[in-house]
């Protein structure tokens, strides 16, 4: 062992040596980043397509029908999960571990490139997005007042609150739920187009023909030459109540004609409410690599000078963050790592009785495991639960090195009557060979663990378009014995929200298959949930 060798030869080498991989382990725990869970993005990939003003059972039979039929062929694919909700579809796809997510979501847009000529003329491109660990907020403010209401709210928040949290070091962005933008609302009334005869659709585009702002050119002459520029836009009620739908026998049939209108939300069917009074919820969502202690402390700091700019009586408060749980299980895996390399100190002292003896895996632990940082840091490691449980761990490995080493070299010496430094090298070149074996052992029993396959079907997921802000949710789905399927769904909700109950015609559906790694079978069954204040059936399939 010539490593040992060296350090007993020269001990203020080793002891040099030592003091280095500590500080730099010391550097790189004060650049590490502190998450829960380690940053693994998930092979899944999402495509999202809206249609406005399809009921479900339209947006299932002419958009997601379509898609699922060519995304169910992409290579590598591992599950489908699709769900169709009023005006609304979304198609999520999982892959197998071993699959690129950048190579498979360019699979899934050249797939829906192939049949988007098959969707109806009116929807929206097609999003096609990858699966996010850190774009979910994990900071939520709610913002409200008594004497504004939620247009006003709305317009405060972005403009006052929002603006300040995105300049926050650490911030990737600020995102507004439940908010009311502003919007020109016509009723009209079913009398007074049928006496005219027109339809809904007249009225549509007619709105849309004349509130519309062209180039106008400009105006050249000799000497001067002018821009000019058409004022078509239409701004005010007054305006809109103003605009000529149709001319019928030389009379002109106006806007105000035809009904009323009057400024208002553009969308008033869901609403958010925090300690039971109408707000606003804020959520900030954080860069990639940030560390969620050190912007959530940033966002705490910031939060008195945001306050002072808002207008008497709003109110802006911290409903929920993510960082007080991620300080809460780190402090604790800390303080379980330091009690084990304490009891594991004092064990040693008190079998040995030897303080000289003791000082020796009193000095390997902190030294190995400090050191652990700075090589965690180059790998691009984070400190969370799994990293610190497996440091925790390996305060075991070391401690069982350093009693094997010490317990031959001090048998060397006591009972074969050697100096110290003989019977230091002689014990390490005896033993060396073992603990390597020893080390290696352990490795091959979690390596396997490592690269098992994960053969459950099951999804943890968070409905971008539920007015629920920031319900998770997850469904699983498993076969039992005689053939039938057993659903689970699990519901933990912190943010409440409200909607009008809807009809059962404006009724989500969702859909599921999955693919089971060891059989060539699929199937569907029916299982039931309830979303946004309505009841609607929800069919799940699974494999093994």
């Amino acid at each position: 062992m010539k490593l040992s060798d060296l350090s007993i030869r020269r001990p203020v080498f080793a002891s040099m040596v030592s003091a280095a991989l500590v500080l730099f382990g010391v550097i790189g725990y004060s650049r590490l980043a502190v998450r829960e869970y380690p940053d693994v993005d998930p092979p899944i990939v999402s495509v999202s397509t809206e249609l406005t003003g399809a009921n479900p059972q339209v947006v299932e039979s002419a958009i997601t029908d379509i898609l699922e039929e060519e995304l169910s062929t992409v290579q590598g694919l591992r599950t489908l999960t699709s769900s169709s909700q009023e005006g609304f579809s979304n198609i999520t796809l999982e892959f197998n571990l071993d699959r690129d997510v950048e190579a498979a979501a360019q699979d899934v847009r050249d797939k829906v490139a192939r049949v988007r000529g098959r969707l109806p003329e009116d929807v929206r491109e097609p999003v096609v997005a990858k699966e996010d660990a850190d774009a979910n907020p994990f900071f939520w403010l709610a913002l409200s007042g008594e004497n504004y209401d939620l247009l006003q709210l709305s317009d405060i928040g972005d403009r006052l609150v929002k603006q300040r949290l995105q300049t926050l070091p650490g911030v990737g962005s600020a995102r507004i739920f439940g908010e009311r933008r502003f919007s020109m609302r016509v009723w009209l009334s079913a009398s007074e187009l049928t006496a005219r005869g027109l339809t809904v659709q007249d009225v549509q585009q007619a709105i849309r023909d004349r509130n519309v702002e062209v180039p106008a050119g400009r105006i050249e002459s000799e000497r001067r030459e002018f821009t000019v520029r058409s004022l078509g836009e239409l701004k005010s009620p007054a305006e809109f109540a103003n605009l000529v739908v149709s001319s019928q026998a030389g009379q002109l049939v106006k806007l105000q004609d035809l009904g009323r209108v009057e400024l208002g939300a553009e969308d008033e069917r869901s609403t958010l409410r925090f300690n039971r009074t109408p707000a606003v919820a804020i959520g900030v969502i954080r860069q990639s690599k940030a560390n969620i202690i050190d912007v959530a402390d940033a966002i705490r700091a910031e939060l008195p000078k945001v306050q002072q700019s808002l207008p008497p009586g709003v109110q802006l408060n911290v409903a929920f963050d993510q960082s007080t749980f991620v300080k809460r299980s780190i402090l604790e895996a800390e303080e379980t790592l330091v009690l084990a390399a304490g009891l594991v100190v004092v064990i040693i002292f008190l079998f040995l009785r030897n303080f000289r003896a003791t000082i020796i895996p009193g000095l390997a632990i902190p030294a190995s495991i400090v050191s652990t940082f700075a090589i965690m840091y180059f790998l691009g490691f984070s400190i969370n639960n799994f990293t610190l449980l497996a440091l925790t761990l390996a305060i075991g490995i070391v401690v069982d090195d350093a009693i094997i080493v010490l317990e031959n070299a001090f048998r060397h010496q006591e009972e074969l009557k050697e100096d110290p430094v003989t019977a230091a090298q002689r014990g390490t070149q005896e033993i060396g060979f073992a603990v390597i074996a020893t080390t290696i052992s352990l490795v091959a029993v979690f390596t396997p663990l490592s690269r098992s396959p994960d053969r459950w079907c099951s999804r943890a997921w968070s409905p971008s378009r539920s007015p629920r802000c920031s319900a998770p949710r997850s469904f699983g789905c498993r076969r039992v014995m005689g053939g039938s399927t057993s659903c689970s769904k699990a519901d933990s909700t912190g943010w409440r929200g409200s909607t009008a109950a809807a009809s059962p015609e404006s009724s989500s559906t969702a859909r599921s298959w999955c693919w089971g790694r060891s059989e060539s079978w699929w199937r569907r069954s029916d299982c039931f949930g309830r979303s946004s204040g309505s009841s609607f059936p929800r069919r799940t399939a699974g494999g093994s």
